[in-house]
């Protein structure tokens, strides 16, 4: 099975390297942009509409080969799978981030923790009726 991923933009950031970024960007005001391709424009039809948004991304400086890491808050080792740590084989991110404005294909947001120039491969709406799980969470999620 052949799987491929086309960006379809990029995060402008003031992170320029892993130690700049927060643990969580929702921990964070820090603003960001996404520019989107000019070939995807057309799918930022009434985007603007939505208050959040789940912004995926692929870490392309993230370490591939770890499958064991210890997160921040947690001095015991889990695996990559367990946490969310951007070292990962497939290092895709997820984010959800507060949309604050767009302006042609260019997406103001608050709550990204991606490095300046990471590849962003979709964008879709947060919608609290369906995304937000009905309190049958686990105990100790990082």
């Amino acid at each position: 099975m052949k799987i491929e991923l086309h960006p379809i933009g990029y995060v402008r950031s003031p992170y320029r390297e892993r130690g700049d970024a927060p643990r969580q960007g929702r921990l964070s005001d820090t603003v960001s942009e996404i520019v989107v391709d000019p070939a995807y424009e057309e799918g930022l039809f009434r985007v603007g509409e939505k208050a959040h948004l789940f912004v995926l991304c692929w870490f392309d400086r993230a370490d591939r080969g770890r499958l064991r890491v210890t997160p921040p808050k947690n001095p015991v080792e889990h695996g990559v799978f367990a946490t969310r740590s951007p070292d990962r084989p497939n290092p895709v991110s997820i984010s959800v981030v507060d949309l604050l404005g767009i302006e042609g294909r260019i997406l103001s947001v608050r709550g990204l923790d991606a490095l300046d120039g990471t590849p962003v491969i979709d964008i879709k709406p947060f919608a609290p009726d369906i995304d937000v799980p009905g309190g049958d969470e686990k105990k100790g999620e990082e």
